[in-house]
């Protein structure tokens, strides 16, 4: 992640793309159409074809840009946690209190996000839903270890480690920050998504933080 000009530059590993479409006009298109179209329609759905049609460019043009569906996918949800990672470290600056740092976290990383910030090419509430919905094929695949290798996975890991910490200091004896911070984040993601397409598995109420409050509680239960 960069500083550049004052706004923040989220730089993503170089395996996930053939041409860095932050690099042009047409490569920011391909990452605002794909988002418009897998939040519209689904990854199952979503082909290089239908995005081609969809940003008035030609497939093999994508193909410049992006390998697969695959790759696409993972670049936008490592985009994701590179963001995420950005606004924690914002949000947990200058707070000495290391229980309330912890419970600022898990609200960024429980709740639903609502605002668009200032990259005026990804719009983060679709894309947010996108990683609700989405994010778990990124990782649940057979290339994933070596998408680890090569670094795919940094920011997510970054991430989870800074949040880790936190815990730590609340806890040094507790045996599982980085699983109990990773289930935090997955168990969000698919609470979020059952109490919009299963909700007799879940107990989200409408009015309520459901998720943030859980998940709150869940930590804080396990340190105690």
């Amino acid at each position: 992640m960069q500083q550049l000009n004052g706004k923040v530059s989220i730089s993503i590993c170089r395996s996930l793309y053939l041409k860095d479409p932050e690099s042009s006009a047409l490569g920011q298109k391909i990452l605002t159409g794909s988002i418009d179209l897998i939040d519209r329609i689904g990854l199952e759905q979503y082909t290089f074809r239908k995005l081609a049609v969809h940003v008035g460019t030609t497939e093999a043009s994508v193909y410049r840009y992006f390998e697969n569906k695959h790759k696409l996918l993972l670049y936008l949800v490592m985009w994701y946690w590179g963001w995420m990672d950005y606004r924690l470290a914002f949000l947990l600056a200058n707070v000495p209190s290391a229980e309330e740092r912890l419970r600022r976290a898990v609200r960024l990383l429980t709740e639903t996000v609502k605002e668009d910030s200032d990259f005026s090419h990804i719009n983060e509430v679709k894309l947010h839903r996108i990683v609700v919905a989405e994010s778990l094929k990124a990782y649940l695949t057979r290339a994933i270890d070596q998408d680890n290798r090569q670094g795919a996975f940094a920011y997510y890991k970054q991430l989870v480690d800074r949040v880790s910490a936190v815990v730590n200091e609340l806890n040094p004896d507790f045996s599982y920050p980085q699983m109990l911070i990773s289930t935090i984040i997955e168990g969000g993601h698919l609470q979020h998504f059952f109490s919009d397409h299963i909700p007799r598995v879940t107990n989200v109420r409408e009015g309520e933080d459901s998720v943030v409050c859980f998940f709150t509680n869940l930590a804080f239960k396990a340190l105690s």
